[in-house]
């Protein structure tokens, strides 16, 4: 089984086929790019304090350190193993399976149709062109999901949702403190199911609108743009209840003290920027992504020849201290 134990920058391009992507890492960014070809290529550009290990076996490969599995990634509280960083940037063929573990540490995924699971301790998540499904479990890392055409599931403990020009079948969230923001346009029916204690849900539909509604929050406030709604309770508990267009789709909404606000989309025919109605309790606006995905042509563009180091082409049964 090919082995490399990297402790300064490098480049690796893998010839056999990498068909599954396991990455995880403390402190520092990692890159993670979907691209057309059957190889797989890596880049170090920066790393301090023990060394990452890379390991290949059959079409599985994996970027870690030692002392970090994943099981039990989100318990992983050892603080002397925090005095570590490495900025990691993969290019892998686009239906790869990727799982991507971050510890206080930034993630970027883009331009992947396979399946992607993201474990995040501290550190957030940036999702863009992602089509194949998604699962993203944090603590209190927030994700930033952009034009992801995948069924969606979300939970964490205090991390924010945020969600842009959506148009996957399926969107799930679950999160105690932490707010949601989803923006849907999606091409047919929806099942969007979200839940949290405290905090804030904005949803953003399209009009027109396809989907049987019920959205409740015990004591927060209730904001509604859709005239085929009812909006039930004013004291104490608020719901809005009722269906747009043919309710083909199906939205759920639960906050026990957080608002809710239920916004509209112009229509497709619009021109960009066409005002929608009400004004939003919170921004509602697309956010900037964090972070911009690799080039595709060089997964860590921006590196000189003087920081990236060299490249090496991994053997079938290399074993190297870099």
């Amino acid at each position: 089984m090919p082995e490399w134990s990297v402790t300064e920058p490098r480049k690796l391009t893998f010839d056999t086929r990498v068909s599954d992507l396991q990455v995880r890492i403390v402190n520092g960014t990692v890159n993670v790019v979907g691209t057309d070809e059957g190889s797989a290529r890596l880049e170090i550009s920066e790393i301090d304090g023990p060394p990452l290990v890379i390991t290949q076996q059959g079409d599985t490969l994996t970027v870690a350190y030692e002392d970090l599995p994943w099981k039990g990634f989100l318990k992983w509280l050892d603080r002397k193993g925090w005095r570590r960083s490495a900025v990691v940037s993969l290019a892998v063929p686009a239906d790869t399976r990727v799982e991507v573990g971050v510890v206080g540490a930034g993630a970027v995924v883009s331009g992947i149709r396979g399946p992607a699971m993201v474990k995040g301790v501290t550190g957030d998540t940036t999702l863009v062109g992602v089509s194949g499904p998604v699962h993203a479990d944090t603590v209190s890392g927030n994700l930033e999901a952009q034009a992801v055409t995948g069924d969606l599931r979300f939970k964490s403990v205090s991390g924010d949702l945020t969600v842009v020009d959506g148009s996957g079948r399926s969107v799930r969230a679950d999160s105690v403190s932490g707010s949601m923001i989803v923006d849907l346009d999606p091409d047919g029916p929806t099942e969007v199911s979200l839940t949290s204690v405290s905090g804030e849900i904005a949803i953003r539909l399209p009009q027109p609108a396809d989907a049987e509604v019920e959205a409740n929050t015990a004591s927060g406030t209730i904001s509604n743009a859709f005239d085929g709604l009812r909006v039930h309770g004013q004291w104490g508990a608020h719901k809005i209840t009722g269906r747009l267009g043919a309710g083909t789709g199906r939205l759920r909404a639960t906050t026990v003290s957080g608002s809710i606000a239920l916004l509209r989309r112009p229509p497709r025919e619009d021109e960009p920027g066409t005002p929608w109605e009400p004004e939003p309790t919170r921004p509602t606006e697309p956010l900037q992504t964090p972070g911009a995905a690799p080039d595709t042509d060089n997964p860590a563009a921006g590196q000189s020849d003087e920081t990236a180091g060299t490249t090496d082409t991994a053997g079938p049964n290399d074993k190297k201290v870099l």
